[in-house]
């Protein structure tokens, strides 16, 4: 992919998170009540606060939406960002 990201945002590809109930069954898509705000850090703009490869936790219904060869991306605000993930 040849996208970059300008001033300070970041290019995000969403991770699926697994969802299971209390006794371990995994739920199917259909009975996932929204989508995760866990992504991983493609590319990045004019910041430093993050690197490539970086996961971390966006706030819910933030960012646009892109596609790419059918897979799902987010450019988000660097201030949309909740935490990174270790």
């Amino acid at each position: 992919m040849n996208i970059r990201p300008i001033g300070e945002r970041l290019l995000v590809k969403p991770l699926k998170v697994e969802e299971k109930t209390s006794t371990g069954i995994i739920l199917p898509e259909s009975e996932k009540k929204s989508e995760s705000n866990i992504g991983e850090v493609i590319a990045i703009g004019d910041t430093n606060i993050v690197n490539i490869g970086d996961k971390i936790i966006f706030k819910k219904f933030s960012g646009a939406e892109i596609k790419n060869q059918e897979e799902k991306y987010l450019i988000l605000d660097i201030k949309d960002i909740l935490a990174l993930i270790k």
